[in-house]
C-alpha cells in the first residue's frame, strides 16, 4: 500500500504531511467494514464534493464574466458530476491505489465509475485538509483541465433538453421517479428513472435527486440519439 500511496503522491505532485488522510481517501467502505479502527472515504467524499463545487464555481465565474446563472449552471453541472469525477480519477490513476475488499476487487471495483468518482472527491478533501484550498485547487486544475476545455461549448441541461424534445413531439412532460436511495445521510446516492410516453424508461444515479434526474434524462436522450 505504501508504494501505491507514493505513486499517487508522485502523480499529483504533492507529498502528504498527514499520510493517514491519503490512506483514508483511498479506502473503500468494503475494506473498512467490521473494523472500527479503519476509516473509509465516505466522510471525506462529503467534504470533497463541496470543495470541488467551490473551485469549479470560482473558475467558471472568472472564465465567463459576461454569463449569468442560466448559462453558468449547465457548465457547472457538466463539470461536477460522477462521470467527470471518474474521468479525473482515471487521469490521476487512482484505481490501482484503492484499498478494497478482496470481493470488491475481484468484481472490478477499481474500474467502477461510482467508486472512482467517490475516491476522487475524497482525495480532493484530503488535499484540502492537508494543504488548504491551494492544494485542492492545484489537483482540480490539473485533472479537470480537459473538462474545463470541453466546457467551452456551454452544455445544455439534460432535463431541459428532454422536456423540449418531448414537447416538439406532442408528448407529455417527462416523468422522474426515485427508484432507490442508499448511503448515509451525509453522502446519499439516488437512483432515478426517467420516462417519456412511447419510450423505454432509463435510469440515472447521483449524489442528489436532482443529479440523478439529470443523468436519467441524459441516458434517455442518448437512447434517442440526442447528445448533451
Amino acid at each position: 500500500m505504501a508504494s501505491s500511496e507514493a505513486a499517487i503522491e508522485a502523480r499529483i505532485g504533492r507529498s502528504f504531511r498527514k499520510k493517514a488522510l491519503l490512506r483514508e481517501a483511498l479506502t473503500h467502505s468494503s475494506a473498512a467494514e467490521g473494523r472500527s479502527n479503519k476509516a473509509d472515504y465516505e466522510r471525506l467524499e462529503f467534504l470533497g464534493d463541496r470543495v470541488l463545487g467551490l473551485v469549479v464555481s470560482e473558475h467558471l465565474f472568472a472564465l465567463y464574466p459576461k454569463e449569468g446563472e442560466d448559462k453558468l449552471a449547465p457548465r457547472f453541472n457538466a463539470l461536477v458530476n460522477r462521470d467527470a469525477c471518474a474521468r479525473a480519477a482515471r487521469r490521476a490513476d487512482l484505481g490501482p491505489a484503492l484499498v478494497l475488499s478482496p470481493s470488491e476487487a475481484r468484481t472490478g471495483g477499481r474500474e467502477k465509475d461510482t467508486i472512482l468518482a467517490d475516491a476522487c472527491e475524497a482525495l480532493i478533501a484530503a488535499l484540502y485538509l492537508d494543504g488548504g484550498l491551494k492544494a485542492a485547487k492545484g489537483f482540480i486544475e490539473t485533472f479537470w483541465a480537459e473538462e474545463f476545455e470541453a466546457s467551452g461549448d456551454a452544455p445544455r441541461d439534460p432535463k431541459t433538453t428532454l422536456q423540449e424534445w418531448a414537447a416538439q413531439r406532442k408528448k407529455p412532460n417527462p416523468r422522474y421517479d426515485v427508484i432507490e436511495r442508499s448511503g448515509p445521510d451525509h453522502a446519499p446516492r439516488f437512483v432515478v428513472e426517467a420516462s417519456v410516453e412511447g419510450l423505454d424508461a432509463m435510469r440515472g444515479e447521483g449524489g442528489s435527486k436532482r443529479d440523478a434526474e439529470r443523468e436519467a434524462a441524459r441516458a434517455l436522450l442518448n437512447a434517442v440519439g440526442v447528445r448533451v
